[in-house]
């Protein structure tokens, strides 16, 4: 009796259940912040102070720390940051249209394009380095031939976020970078992951397989614009049986990736914000662990 935990995987996944052994995914597609790359704290006045660097016009001789605090009270009234209600804002505002609000509205003029403004001021503001061990594994999934991508909930521009992972993964071959300032959905919006299917060539083989008629008529009829509840198990059924999505979040990138039919890996060893666990969830602390999950699977 009873619903079953929407993010334990199914006997006929493949994945492990009890004695079964979890067959090897094709891809692996990763969140950037703290799963990715661990990045230093957000210091939203360090940022804004490289940007005034390229400062032509202040018209009310505003410093930096008034300017982030004008920042911080649109971004209040968006509820963009809050950590208990991000997962609520599943539209992006990209970067481009909060900075030009922000600089133009307070009388600022800056002699940088929008891009230029994004880089400089995340740079500045919030530099990262690979979380431990990650360059290591993703050289053992590139040997092991099992693809990778990008999903990142981020405002700053596709290019900006691509330049700096590729920065910093120089060579692996990231099959691309998905920004979700460039196609307004964000996680755990279920459209945000069915896309970056779509651009690995996987979304086809989704919706004319197994269970085809039942995701078609999911994404169409009465039950198309439902928000999959982890807490009543109603999600797409059988979900991606080769496509793994590992991020930090649990709401954004567990309960996201199970409700798009991807089997999700909480990421924990570089979270920055207080967390409880959950029941019923692959959990990893480090890339070792997710090489060992890889090493026991089925071809």
């Amino acid at each position: 009796g009873g619903e079953r935990d929407p993010l334990q995987p199914e006997a006929d996944h493949g994945y492990e259940v009890g004695e079964r052994t979890m067959k090897r995914p094709d891809m692996i597609l990763f969140d950037y912040g703290q799963t990715l790359v661990n990045e230093t704290p957000f210091d939203g006045v360090r940022g804004t102070e490289a940007v005034l660097r390229y400062c032509t016009e202040n018209k009310y001789h505003l410093t930096a720390k008034q300017i982030q605090r004008e920042a911080n009270a649109i971004n209040s009234e968006l509820g963009r940051f809050d950590p208990a209600r991000r997962h609520l804002f599943q539209v992006e505002a990209p970067n481009y249209m909060f900075t030009a609000y922000l600089y133009e509205s307070l009388g600022i003029k800056l002699s940088l394009t929008s891009g230029q403004v994004d880089q400089i001021f995340w740079d500045a503001a919030s530099p990262g380095r690979p979380t431990e061990g990650c360059p290591e594994f993703l050289a053992y999934l590139a040997a092991q031939g099992i693809r990778t991508g990008v999903i990142s909930n981020i405002s700053y521009c596709g290019q900006v976020v691509e330049q700096r992972i590729r920065g910093l993964f120089p060579g692996h071959p990231f099959e691309f970078v998905l920004a979700t300032s460039e196609y307004m959905f964000r996680k755990p919006n279920r459209r945000i992951f069915w896309l970056a299917l779509e651009k690995a060539g996987l979304r086809q083989a989704w919706m004319t397989g197994e269970d085809a008629g039942k995701r078609q008529a999911w994404m169409t009829g009465e039950d198309a614009g439902k928000e999959h509840n982890p807490d009543t198990g109603k999600q797409l059924d059988s979900g991606i049986r080769n496509v793994w999505y590992i991020g930090d979040q649990y709401e954004c990138d567990i309960v996201g990736a199970a409700g798009a039919g991807l089997f999700p890996i909480w990421y924990t060893g570089a979270m920055d914000l207080p967390y409880e666990s959950h029941e019923g969830v692959m959990t990893v602390s480090h890339w070792k662990e997710v090489r060992a999950l890889l090493e026991a699977c089925e071809a």
